[in-house]
């Protein structure tokens, strides 16, 4: 699932060619919401919110999230689409900018989106009011991050981490990732650990991926290189040598996630 760093990338780039300018066309392809037309409406601005992206057009909020598969993509208009046509589920076009500084239009298509709903801005926080906050944000709070991540300190911390509640943005790679650089097994009751700096970590490297197309971990760009433990399962740890060891953590079976963690390393 794309995490608040790719969510933060993706918003800024379509504020970038939307914000300010006027929609042309607007195609819903979700039965709820299909007969909504924003066309003549402004793009006042496109945010992210942990992983959920709001573009704010008029006076409503078109927010999605992404889920497993989806994205949103740019293209000058008229130009060819890198995903099937079948898999879009918002296509919005807007004219040159009010400025004259870009005269051509652009298209803004949300394939495979997980989700996708509009309601009025002024209702937004009936969508992102439960969020925790957000390191990527503009006013991120740390101490209420700490207080909500440690709230039971029974909980395993890689649950924990993974509540949106308490942190938003952060997801299954950084988790595995935290935990590995701080010796940390998924299952550790979260009051056993040292909360804060197990935090600071996770907001020191989702900035540091904030810009980068490719999620990096370990300081090293090179392919194959990326990541510590994540998704390496099987394989030699980058420390120790250990084999990395797959297993399942979740509150329920229905939201049990893979966690990725080396065994000597972690403990």
């Amino acid at each position: 699932m794309p995490e608040g760093d790719t969510v933060h990338r993706a918003a800024r780039r379509l504020n970038e060619v939307l914000a300010g300018r006027e929609v042309t066309r607007c195609d819903i392809r979700v039965p709820e919401f299909a007969t909504v037309d924003l066309t003549g409406q402004t793009v006042h601005e496109v945010v992210a919110i942990g992983k959920h992206l709001l573009m704010r057009i008029g006076q409503t909020t078109v927010h999605s999230h992404l889920k497993m598969e989806g994205s949103w993509h740019v293209y000058r208009a008229g130009s060819r689409w890198r995903r099937p046509a079948f898999e879009a589920r918002m296509v919005l076009e807007v004219g040159a900018a009010a400025d004259g500084g870009d005269e051509a239009g652009w298209r803004a298509v949300g394939f495979a989106l997980g989700e996708l709903e509009l309601v009025p801005t002024r209702d937004e926080e009936s969508i992102v009011g439960h969020l925790g906050p957000d390191p990527l944000g503009p006013s991120f709070d740390r101490d209420e991050a700490l207080r909500r991540l440690t709230a039971d300190p029974e909980r395993p911390i890689g649950l924990a981490l993974l509540d949106q509640r308490n942190v938003a943005g952060l997801g299954n790679d950084y988790r595995n990732e935290v935990l590995f650089l701080r010796g940390i097994l998924p299952e550790t009751p979260i009051g056993q650990t040292d909360a804060g700096a197990v935090l600071d970590l996770a907001v020191r490297l989702i900035r540091a991926n904030r810009d980068r197309v490719e999620r990096v971990t370990t300081g090293d760009t090179r392919r194959g290189r990326r990541v510590w433990v994540a998704h390496r399962e099987h394989e030699p740890c980058r420390r120790c040598g250990t084999r990395i060891r797959l297993g399942m953590l979740g509150d329920d079976a229905l939201t049990e996630r893979q966690t990725f963690y080396c065994p000597t390393c972690q403990r």
